[in-house]
C-alpha cells in the first residue's frame, strides 16, 4: 500500500514538473533551462546574447524544484543531456546540438524573428 502511494505521488510530481516546464517555456520568446556550472549552458547563453537575444534563463541547480524539472526535461528529450534545453516561441528546440545545427544551417535567426526575440 505504501509503495502505491509513493508511485502515485511520483506520477503527480512528474506531471506537475512537466506542466511547470511548459508554463515557464511559454513565458518568454526564448527560454533556456540551464545549470549555473555547465560550460555548454554558458556557451548557449553567450550565443543568444551575441545574436542580440535576451533569453529567460532558469538555472535548475538554483531552483528548489529543479530536480523535478530536470527529470521532466529528460522525458521530453529522450536520451539527450538535460541541460541546456532551449525553447523558442514556447516550442521545444532541444539541447546544444539542435540549437547549434539550426544556427549553422541558417534556420535559428528566422525562428527567433518569428518568435519576436529579434527585430532585425
Amino acid at each position: 500500500m505504501q509503495y502505491q502511494n509513493t508511485r502515485a505521488r511520483q506520477r503527480s510530481s512528474s506531471s506537475d514538473s512537466l506542466e511547470r516546464v511548459a508554463r515557464l517555456a511559454s513565458r518568454s520568446a526564448v527560454v533556456i533551462f540551464s545549470s549555473s556550472s555547465c560550460c555548454m549552458c554558458h556557451a548557449i547563453k553567450r550565443l543568444f546574447c551575441e545574436l542580440g537575444v535576451s533569453p529567460m534563463v532558469y538555472e535548475l541547480d538554483q531552483d528548489p524544484n529543479g530536480r523535478g524539472m530536470e527529470r521532466a526535461l529528460y522525458k521530453l528529450l529522450g536520451n539527450s543531456p538535460t541541460v541546456p534545453v532551449v525553447f523558442i516561441g514556447g516550442e521545444l528546440i532541444g539541447s546544444m546540438d539542435r540549437v547549434m545545427a539550426s544556427h549553422i544551417n541558417g534556420t535559428l535567426v528566422p525562428r527567433l524573428k518569428e518568435a519576436g526575440a529579434l527585430w532585425l
